[in-house]
């Protein structure tokens, strides 16, 4: 079985309020890209995959005017994608769902929730809350409570695989950006910057305590999606002593495996694996960076065969097949992500 996590860049400017895709010479989202080139990319590089499973993340918009399945499932039919059925969580305001698109001849999933209900005016319940609520910490060590909540919050799902009736948890997430928007100033941005820091790793503390619940259970899981953070991205990390990354993956028996998280972490200095690819226009170059991963627990470990970073000029493959190599380039600032694992048996 092949899963997929993959970052869309603004997928949502692609559809119409009717979940029609825009393939036309109007402009996406993406700069210097019309709607019917990013749609087209999108389309080889879906096909490419061919897997049974794909995390989106960035999805499109649902509201009262959008809906987020079914502009997946009309993308699924334009291309005859065997990932046509499509489900989502928590709604958000930020046009960019998180979705998952599957295979119904394979698996069956369903958002499944967990964690005690936000009740307004209630004691918080023990337990790590369910990820639409508010989570209480104290992000700065000074004996005040802060309250962190989700801008996207997480897509947790329940997974049976159609061939053994195995079930496992499955969960997507997005971690807020870090960038210090509407900052100005060295200082604002500096104290923006670090509070943000602290608000990510707060969110990565309770993605961790869900998973924790999860294998306290004995229930396997499986974390994949834009974690937004890794290391040597930004000169407050130090300040932490752990990235988001490692909080989610955790430590010892208990700990989440994804071998380019693992090599990266390990590397401070020299290359690394990357997953994203931005222009910096005020520096003249590309960054590149490790931001999406597919993490699985111990009891999956075993069965996990290959992980594999769909990246445009590392990958042998996609650099020489041209025309995936220029789709991956168009269709998003982010590469899919695939691991192949043995769960149909």
């Amino acid at each position: 079985m092949r899963l997929a996590s993959y970052n869309v860049e603004w997928f949502d400017a692609l559809f119409d309020d009717g979940g029609g895709l825009l393939v036309d010479d109007g402009w996406s989202a993406r700069q210097g890209i019309t709607r019917a080139a990013q749609t087209e990319a999108l389309g080889i590089v879906f096909t490419a995959l061919d897997a049974d499973a794909v995390m989106v993340v960035e999805a499109p918009d649902s509201s009262r005017r959008r809906d987020t399945v079914q502009a997946l499932e009309s993308f699924a039919d334009a291309f005859g994608l065997r990932a046509r059925r499509a489900v989502m969580g928590f709604a958000n305001d930020t046009q960019q769902e998180i979705a998952l698109m599957f295979d119904p001849e394979v698996i069956e999933a369903e958002h499944d929730p967990r964690g005690p209900v936000p009740l307004a005016g209630a004691p918080p319940a023990p337990g790590a809350p369910r990820f639409d609520g508010t989570f209480r910490i104290d992000l700065d060590i000074d004996a005040t409570e802060d309250r962190v909540a989700f801008s996207k919050p997480p897509l947790e799902l329940a997974v049976k695989l159609r061939g053994s009736g195995e079930m496992l948890r499955v969960i997507g997430a997005h971690l807020k950006s870090k960038a210090p928007h509407g900052a100005t100033g060295r200082d604002a941005i500096m104290r923006l910057s670090i509070a943000n820091r602290r608000k990510q790793l707060a969110q990565a503390i309770w993605l961790r305590a869900r998973v924790m619940e999860h294998l306290d259970a004995g229930e396997p899981v499986i974390v994949m999606g834009d974690l937004n953070d890794g290391p040597g991205l930004d000169e407050y990390e130090h300040l932490f002593g752990r990235s988001s990354v490692e909080i989610v993956m955790g430590e010892g028996e208990s700990a989440l495996y994804d071998p380019h998280a693992v090599q990266a972490l390990s590397r401070r200095i020299g290359p690394a694996p990357s997953s994203a690819r931005f222009y910096l226009g005020h520096e003249g170059r590309y960054l590149q960076a490790l931001l999406d991963y597919i993490m699985v627990s111990p009891d999956l470990r075993e069965r996990a065969r290959r992980w594999r970073i769909w990246h445009p000029f590392d990958d042998p493959v996609c650099w020489t097949t041209p025309e995936l190599r220029e789709a991956l380039l168009t269709a998003s600032d982010h590469f899919p992500v695939t691991l192949d694992i043995d769960l149909a048996g």
